[in-house]
């Protein structure tokens, strides 16, 4: 209850906050430029956000830098590991991957939410797509691009990139936990867009791996349908992806209620 109303709150909170903003004011566009990290208390367990964009761009505009004054840090690290522009592949590729692992520790947790990105190219200038699908299949692809450039890289499903990180993290003793993406302003006949194309992904693995999903693509969705076209627009005041400051705000309180509703043990360490 107390999160219901907390969440009706910061809905109300954010728009009107946006209404108020006038037109030709809006906010910087999403950075690639990440933020320094405080250091982890090493004696506390920590909340690993992996993630894109979506959770954390450089400037304010991610949900993931927004989640820490819910939580208990007291009791809890929460430590934003999220990414502008990766996908489950380029995060991996390009080393994040292994510098956050090297963070984690025994009863540590993981909340993942990629998928925004990974639907690009398999090859080219921006070479960050993965293969549809959470099957064994791969292709042998020429980069010319990025890190693997001048080789040819295999690329996998986005579900083998996805038990890579499972598995990796459960092996240094980490409890993984599985969010589904934020939604994007897209609307058609007054619903607004609920699945980009990896939610069934996302549920099938979670069957598989026994690994717990929170649902807050589903919350945001009733919660922006709630307000509106309208309304929702204030909030993406950029692109149909990204969030004004007030939109990221919403979407970390959402994310507080989607572990709460899945009684998942990190929803222990919320402030009472």
């Amino acid at each position: 209850m107390r999160l219901a109303i907390l969440l009706t709150a910061s809905l109300l909170a954010a728009s009107l906050a946006q209404a108020q903003i006038p037109s030709t004011q809006i906010d910087p566009p999403p950075q690639t430029n990440v933020p320094k990290d405080a250091p982890l208390n090493p004696k506390l367990p920590t909340l690993f956000i992996v993630g894109d964009s979506t959770a954390r761009n450089g400037a304010n505009l991610g949900w993931g830098d927004h989640l820490d004054h819910y939580f208990d840090t007291t009791k809890i690290n929460i430590a934003n590991r999220a990414i502008a522009g990766r996908s489950s592949r380029t995060y991996i590729n390009e080393g994040h991957w292994t510098k956050t692992l090297a963070e984690m520790k025994p009863g540590d947790y993981m909340l993942f939410q990629m998928g925004h990105n990974d639907g690009g190219d398999l090859g080219g200038a921006k070479p960050r797509g993965e293969i549809k699908g959470i099957g064994d299949e791969s292709q042998e692809i020429p980069q010319t691009a990025g890190p693997l450039a001048g080789t040819t890289e295999t690329v996998h499903t986005y579900g083998w990139y996805v038990r890579k990180y499972v598995a990796e993290a459960r092996a240094k003793g980490v409890t993984p936990i599985f969010l589904t993406l934020t939604i994007r302003n897209i609307w058609k006949d007054g619903r607004i867009e609920r699945d980009m194309g990896y939610t069934g992904y996302i549920h099938q693995l979670s069957a598989e791996l026994h690994v717990p999903v929170a649902d807050m693509a589903t919350l945001e969705a009733d919660n922006l349908e709630s307000l509106g076209p309208e309304k929702t627009a204030l909030l993406f005041p950029i692109d149909h992806t990204h969030t004004s400051a007030a939109g990221a705000e919403m979407n970390a309180i959402i994310v507080v209620k989607a572990l709460a509703d899945i009684h998942s043990p990190v929803a222990d360490f919320l402030k009472q």
